[in-house]
């Protein structure tokens, strides 16, 4: 087992069970990294130097390390050894153990390789490269500058993904020099044609020399900080070579408010590659931004027919659709969108350690709450089950456009564009009856009216009887017609017909019908409408489509045939995905139509509403999630008022205060997100959200006056020194308001 004092003071790690496992691991788990990669795993020996003491192995998890030679490798595990806890007492020489060797591995993404530099102290350095076999073979020049890459890459992408999360993860400054930025343009414009190989967001299907994690990686670290022209340089070199590249040439250009350049870049690659959907994107992007939705329309259709498998094409003209308030549009080609499997970032084999050792920086942390279990940290379980905050990739985006598309129009005009062009699930059943009606009349014609037939009932089931042609029209009547007054009265009493809340049947499971049916009868559709009016009405999704069959009895049974194929035939099959995003989508809002109606009726009644802490960080979410940013900003405030040891409600509040412009709000809430991020081991200063929010104020503002702000608080040295470090990072870089 691990020895308790043969801990580094300030480095977090996991101790092993078995000495070496950590290693074996991720060799076994090579073969799984399909993009970019785990982030670099450090393995350490420790050793008391006593006979009979087995030998102590312990890890941790990196980002941010420099990976361009096996010594810039060495030099971080021999770092390590300044870190170690001094307990030893005023009579002895030496510490109770000493780091004896200590192996680093740095995943190479376009090769996909490991590469791995064991350290002995005292002794010598030796690096190889392990590939997915486990096979050791000689590394060369150019794996070197692939890994490096691949590090970097991952230490900007991995910087603040608030879905990837990994413990004992310590996150470094990638890049800290101007030294350092140009060597990683000049890698990234050696092997920016195999940029392909490293993979792409999930909402990419096929990754290309254009859309993948490289150009992702460049475009985060210098778009996050408003400096366009370092990119701009490296792209208008790779723009002779691969004339695609033009779009993201373009998008740097417009960064830099160099608007007519960009224009003149676009117009002149379009004739080399007018197939580029990337390329119309920026176009499509530039005229919304200057109020030219129709014409961006045109180049986003034109962009799904150059690339129609692709999600990101049919995103972006559901997104057009909606800013031109053709919501029938919108909705249809929403319904289109390719959905991907959705996977995540590569990781590494969770294993059980031993022991855990997490240090905690008490100066900085000393300003957080008590990182303990407590009443905050429960929930109701209505909460806790809503479906959406597990959506990921393309789910979630195309959830996204849901909730704009609900926004814009409301819940109840959304049921009805919804009803109107998609083929309910009457409707189907309907039409099918129709057809066998058809084939049964065809075939019973030539016999005699007394004879027996085929009779269709209205559940879809076929037997034999003697019946009338008159009783046969008067069942496909019965069909389409509207629920009888016995049968009205019925749905009534069981609480089915009137609701404040409507019940959802998109498909035809009863287990879904039966849940919503009981959180009904339960008394959830007991809440007070008025309070939320542009909210869920009393609706449900059978009466449109009852409506659209026709209900006029007198018809002849041809011409309602007539009718219902004409209404059948021109509307769609709704895909089954977007059925179920639909009934996530009704979940939020139920939950949030509660929410809010509680909230009014403890306002009337002059009472406290209360919630836990993470009750109200679920709720904040929803709110996002439903474009009500005000209420949202409400609840993440009073979730900051419980004692819940929590960095999102922070994080959120830190992006609003920084898009209103408030100095003081947003420094106020970067202090307490840099304290739970160096509580987490984010010792980074960019790209981080910190640093993106303070370089927008910047902008506007100038560092100065952030500066002086900060200095007027009378924070802590610590505190202090760790806000001035993104004003530095600023200064350096020479990012744009650093100079006033």
């Amino acid at each position: 087992m691990a020895d308790a004092t043969a801990s580094f003071k300030d480095v977090p790690e996991l101790f092993e069970v078995e000495l070496g496992e950590a290693l074996t691991a991720r060799t076994e788990s090579l073969a799984t990294f399909r993009e970019l990669g785990p982030p670099d795993l450090c393995h350490i020996v420790k050793s008391t130097g006593r006979t009979g003491q087995r030998d102590i192995g312990s890890y941790h998890f990196v980002s941010g390390v420099d990976a361009s030679s096996s010594a810039s490798l060495a030099a971080y595990i021999n770092s390590l050894t300044y870190s170690i806890e001094d307990n030893s007492a005023w009579f002895s020489k030496s510490t109770a153990w000493k780091v004896r060797n200590g192996c680093y591995c740095c995943f190479n993404a376009f090769s996909r390789v490991d590469i791995r530099v064991d350290v002995k102290i005292p002794g010598g350095v030796i690096a190889y490269v392990v590939d997915l076999r486990g096979e050791r073979h000689e590394a060369t020049p150019e794996i070197w500058q692939e890994t490096y890459l691949s590090a970097l890459l991952r230490a900007i992408l991995y910087s603040d993904d608030p879905t990837y999360w990994l413990e004992a993860y310590r996150k470094l400054d990638p890049i800290t020099t101007i030294e350092g930025e140009l060597r990683f343009l000049q890698a990234a414009e050696a092997l920016f044609m195999k940029g392909w190989q490293v993979g792409s967001d999930p909402e990419i299907q096929v990754a290309t020399v254009v859309s993948n994690h490289l150009t992702a990686g460049v475009m985060k670290y210098f778009g996050d900080s408003g400096r366009c022209q370092p990119a701009a340089n490296l792209f208008e070199k790779l723009a002779a070579r691969e004339p695609e590249i033009a779009s993201l040439l373009a998008r740097s250009y417009i960064g830099m408010n160099e608007e007519v350049k960009a224009v003149q870049i676009m117009s002149a690659a379009m004739k080399h590659t007018p197939h580029s959907y990337t390329l119309l994107h920026v176009q499509s992007d530039f005229l919304r931004s200057k109020g030219r939705p129709d014409w961006a329309l045109k180049l986003a259709k034109e962009a799904v027919n150059c690339a129609p498998s692709e999600f990101v094409t049919w995103e972006k003209l559901t997104e057009l659709y909606i800013d031109s308030k053709d919501y029938e549009s919108a909705l249809l080609t929403l319904n289109s969108c390719p959905m991907f499997t959705f996977n995540g970032r590569d990781a590494h084999r969770a294993l059980v350690p031993a022991k855990v050792h997490l240090p905690f920086q008490r100066q900085i942390g000393d300003i957080l709450p008590e990182k303990t279990k407590s009443e905050d940290d429960a929930a109701d379980p209505a909460l806790l089950r809503l479906p959406a905050p597990g959506l990921r990739g393309t789910w979630a985006r195309a959830y996204s456009l849901l909730t704009r598309l609900v926004s814009d129009i409301g819940w109840d005009e959304l049921l009805k564009t919804r009803s109107v062009v998609f083929v309910m699930e009457e409707e189907y059943r309907m039409q099918k009856a129709q057809a066998d009606i058809q084939k049964v009349v065809t075939s019973n014609g030539a016999r005699d009216v007394n004879e027996n037939v085929a009779v269709i009932h209205e559940d879809g089931s076929v037997t034999m009887g003697s019946a009338t042609l008159a009783d046969d029209d008067a069942s496909t009547r019965g069909m389409t017609s509207p629920l009888s007054e016995s049968e009205s009265k019925t749905e009534i009493e069981n609480g089915l017909n009137v609701s404040a809340i409507p019940i959802i049947r998109v498909s035809s499971e009863s287990d879904t019908e039966r849940e919503i049916a009981e959180s009904i009868r339960n008394g959830i559709a007991e809440q007070d409408e008025a309070t939320e009016s542009a909210s869920v009405q009393s609706m449900t999704l059978e009466k449109p489509v009852q409506a659209a069959a026709g209900e006029e009895p007198e018809l002849s049974q041809p011409s309602n045939s007539n009718q219902e194929a004409f209404s059948f035939t021109n509307k769609r099959l709704c895909e089954r995905w977007l059925d179920n995003l639909f009934m996530v989508l009704y979940e939020d809002l139920r939950v949030w139509t509660i929410f809010r109606a509680e909230v009014a009726h403890f306002k009337t009644q002059h009472v406290a509403y209360r919630k836990t802490g993470l009750e109200w960080e679920i709720l904040g979410d929803l709110g996002i999630r439903l474009h009500h940013k005000e209420e949202a900003k409400e609840a993440y405030q009073r979730c900051l008022d419980t004692s819940r040891y929590s960095q999102k409600p922070w994080a959120k509040l830190l992006e609003m205060y920084a898009e209103e412009g408030d100095i003081t709000r947003t420094i106020q809430a970067a202090i307490r997100v840099a304290a739970y991020q160096y509580a987490d081991y984010t010792e980074m200063t960019y790209p981080t959200l910190i640093a993106r929010c303070f370089f927008k104020l910047g902008q506007i503002h100038g560092h100065a006056k952030i500066s002086f702000t900060l200095l007027s608080m009378g924070l802590p040295d610590p505190i202090l020194k760790i806000m001035d470090s993104y004003l530095q990072y600023g200064k350096t870089f020479k990012v744009e308001g650093y100079d006033f």
